[in-house]
């Protein structure tokens, strides 16, 4: 195609989008509505895969070590657990420390405490152990048990992840993730289909003008190419009103949510990753979305 041609057909699309004013508005609001509720639920389905991450991230391993374990068995069981390849830290926490946190979490109820301290504190030493995926929690868990195997004192005397509590977490996680996958994919098929019809609309009401070029002569090329452009401008328009509109909605939350920090219990997805995963697929959608809806439209009007 030569470029005076081209340049033709992007004129000739421009001006279509111009000149069928009310259809286009139609069109681009069409768009930009159904990419709005889209984006809304991928920002959303964003920050609810965040929160089942941060609340996974919370699982944790405690190891418990038999009362009266010496230092140095302590230093050696700590050196292996770090070993472990799916350890991510190691942190050792005393009896003093146990018992420490133990007063804090009775809060009021610590009196109950009372009289337990150095010489008769009764909680064993420890060590908290935080691993690279939550998924491998129970792996890691395993293995630190069997360094007793090896061990003729056995000097470990718990290992405690909350099983069954870590394994329905992480069923409501993937289920938390799986109905937002389904809710995004669900409205995203249900915007193809409105935008598609919304631009068919359009065409349909030029159908005359597409029959009258197809008598005279102009090849189904030249008279495609024009409403291909028109296809691919309206999308880009509607999606870019979208893209933008939403992620300027979405920093205005983040702004208002770290102002009040008491109103979320975790941080949501920064601007900056939220950008282009959720601002390029609007765009990209919509323009692709444009651009066939507008293919498949004229098609039925070039069989004259």
């Amino acid at each position: 195609m030569r470029f005076s041609t081209f340049s033709r057909h992007i004129r000739e699309g421009t001006k279509s989008i111009i000149r069928n004013g009310w259809m286009s508005f139609a069109s681009i609001s069409s768009i930009a509505v159904s990419l709005f509720i889209l984006g809304v639920f991928m920002l959303l389905t964003l920050n609810v895969n965040r929160f089942a991450d941060q609340v996974e991230s919370q699982a944790q391993i405690r190891v418990f070590l038999e009362l009266d374990t010496p230092e140095e068995k302590i230093a050696g069981i700590e050196r292996q657990i770090k070993l472990i390849p799916e350890v991510k830290s190691v942190v050792f926490v005393s009896k003093h420390d146990a018992l420490e946190r133990l007063r804090e979490t009775l809060g009021e109820n610590a009196d109950v405490l009372d009289g337990y301290e150095a010489e008769n504190n009764p909680l064993p030493d420890g060590f908290d152990v935080d691993v690279f995926e939550p998924r491998q929690i129970s792996i890691a868990a395993e293995k630190i048990k069997a360094l007793n195997d090896t061990d003729p004192d056995r000097s470990i005397m718990r290992v405690r992840y909350g099983e069954e509590t870590v394994k329905q977490l992480f069923r409501i996680t993937n289920g938390i993730r799986n109905i937002g996958l389904v809710i995004v994919l669900g409205l995203a098929v249900t915007a193809m289909f409105l935008i598609s019809t919304s631009i068919r609309m359009t065409i349909y009401a030029r159908r005359r003008e597409i029959a009258i070029m197809k008598l005279v002569g102009a090849t189904n090329g030249f008279i495609r190419w024009p409403f291909f452009v028109e296809g691919a401008l309206t999308g880009l328009i509607g999606s870019l009103i979208t893209a933008a509109g939403l992620l300027a909605g979405y920093a205005q939350v983040i702004r208002s949510t770290r102002l009040d920090l008491g109103l979320m219990m975790f941080d949501l997805v920064p601007l900056e990753e939220a950008f282009w995963p959720v601002g390029g697929t609007i765009v990209g959608l919509g323009t692709l979305i444009g651009i066939f809806g507008s293919i498949l439209s004229v098609r039925k009007y070039l069989r004259v």
